[in-house]
């Protein structure tokens, strides 16, 4: 039997994801589809709920564009406790933020 080790996607981590100056979403979204490919398309990012789900599907199934502009890293900070990641997403997350002093 073939056993191929299964294939991730890589996770996006934008080199200027510390640009504060950059524009973000806010409120009610819809998501591009290639990250919200299943329901729910859209999401409230006031509602701390709906905003949890979206930044765990965008950190998962997002390119460097969608990183950028949906995820704030201020918010991402005060969330990172409460998101469920996948192990290699949130491993890559985790050493960037390390490395940058954000986490301990």
């Amino acid at each position: 039997m073939d056993r191929r080790p299964l294939l991730l996607r890589p996770v996006s981590i934008p080199d200027d994801m510390e640009d504060r100056s950059l524009p973000k979403a806010s409120g009610k979204v819809r998501l591009p589809h290639h990250i919200a490919w299943s329901f729910p398309f859209e999401h409230d990012l006031d509602d701390p709920k709906q905003l949890r789900h979206a930044y765990q599907r965008i950190m998962t199934e997002g390119l460097d564009d969608d990183v950028l502009y949906y995820i704030d890293l201020d918010i991402l900070l005060g969330l990172w406790d409460e998101l469920w990641l996948s192990p290699h997403v949130r491993e890559a997350w985790s050493d960037w933020l390390r490395s940058r002093g954000l986490i301990p």
